[in-house]
């Protein structure tokens, strides 16, 4: 088994592991991507439509083309990079002296060269997020082939070229699923309908019409698939309209298709951070991070799509960058502050991170339960009004940002015990 030491190890060699590892790199810190595919990019090197670089380079650029701008920083850099590898155990605790214990972190990986364990003082985990399939979802009916998940679909398409099919329904409104929409379009395919289980959509609404109504494609909400019909291929599906979150069988009717693309939402990929012991967030399935995006174990930390799901690969760089200096902060011997708890209170589904320091600046990550216009967001010190924030419109698939700074206490006393609640009202 080769061993490496290292000051850090970027797990995930994506957006968001990237611009971690080149904030450390330019603090002066060693530091390893571990990636398991055979380039670095992650998922934006299969998406190859325009809407990235926006907020990041002032630019719309394609996801190749993004990537492109950090992979070349990177390979300017001191970083090590590790293809084809994967992580397959990670002790954030080894044996040793406590002082040991938190000087030291164990990866162990599997590579083309062989067996690898890696030791280092931090860990930032960047592994991205991955799709829920049919069976996350439980769509009965039969199991013939032509049902893939939208981002397989994608990979198909735009990197081995290959169309999965022809006549397509897509299951779920995810920003996955819309692109595809227009994607399987415009290589020749009829995409019939895209099913939507809620009474609204679970992507962006420039996808929404740039994707479905620029195309004339169907959008049907509030309906439940409740069948997929073939033997060997698949036939069809059955499609049956709710009222009140009930299912009106009386109203159900098939729609003909040989391909069923999934868009029913992505989970944070965090099988390796459990069994490491990094305490989850039950409403993101990430890790519970503070203000310096630290998890609970120390040295650990953790940014972008394994955190939570991001809309915009524009906030993973902003955060992970933001990693990467926290990260560099705790390899210089600085220790968080004092923080104060963070909570959810009506209409809001998860606040990100769950801790914040009230003697500096925040960037707080939020999502409403509810679709509204004229909303109001307004924060809460231990009950008392402290700041209140108007928005035109909110909505669950479009996620809310907000920099929250000494400023917004007024002075007031915000100790140990105290608690900031978030609401839409």
């Amino acid at each position: 088994m080769k061993n490496l030491r290292c000051d850090a190890v970027i797990i995930g060699g994506g957006a968001a592991g990237m611009a971690a590892a080149l904030e450390l790199d330019a603090a002066g810190f060693s530091c390893a991507i571990i990636e398991r595919e055979d380039h670095l990019g992650g998922i934006l090197m299969q998406c190859i439509h325009n809407g990235f670089g926006l907020h990041e380079f002032s630019e719309e650029l394609t996801g190749p083309e993004f990537a492109e701008r950090f992979i070349e920083r990177v390979a300017q850099s001191k970083i090590a990079v590790y293809l084809n590898t994967t992580v397959t155990g990670f002790n954030a605790a080894p044996s040793g002296s406590a002082a040991e214990q938190s000087a030291c972190k164990e990866l162990f990986c599997v590579s083309p060269a062989g067996a690898l364990q890696i030791q280092s003082r931090a860990v930032i985990l960047a592994m991205g997020c991955r799709e829920r399939n049919r069976g996350n979802v439980r769509i009965p009916g039969a199991r013939p082939a032509g049902v893939y998940t939208a981002g397989f679909a994608q990979r198909l398409v735009n990197i081995e070229g290959c169309i999965p099919g022809r006549e397509v329904v897509i299951i779920g409104s995810g920003d996955i699923g819309l692109i595809m929409a227009r994607r399987m379009t415009w290589v020749g395919c009829k995409v019939k309908a895209v099913v939507e289980i809620m009474p609204y959509p679970a992507g962006l609404t420039r996808n929404i019409v740039q994707c479905l109504r620029d195309f004339d494609i169907p959008l049907y909400l509030s309906s439940m698939t409740t069948s997929i019909f073939g033997n060997d291929r698949v036939e069809g599906v059955e499609v049956t309209p709710m009222e009140n979150g009930v299912v009106i069988p009386e109203k159900r009717f098939r729609i003909d298709c040989d391909t069923v693309l999934l868009s029913v939402g992505l989970v944070p990929e965090n099988e390796l951070s459990k069994a490491a012991g990094v305490e989850l967030n039950g409403a993101t399935n990430g890790p519970l991070v503070d203000s310096n995006l630290m998890t609970n174990i120390d040295g650990v930390f953790a940014s972008g799509n394994v955190l939570h799901v991001h809309d915009l690969v524009d906030w993973v760089a902003e955060e992970s960058r933001r990693a990467g200096r926290y990260a560099a902060e705790w390899l210089q011997g600085r220790r968080p502050e004092p923080q104060i708890r963070v909570k959810t209170g009506s209409n809001v589904r998860y606040v990100n991170p769950v801790r914040i320091n009230p003697r500096r600046e925040n960037q707080v990550y939020l999502r409403s339960l509810v679709v509204k216009n004229d909303a109001v967001l307004e924060l809460r010190l231990d009950k008392r009004l402290i700041r209140s924030v108007k928005h035109r419109h909110v909505q669950p698939s479009e996620m809310i940002n907000l920099k929250i700074t000494p400023a917004d206490f007024g002075g007031l006393n915000a100790g140990f015990d105290s608690c900031l609640e978030f609401s839409i009202n």
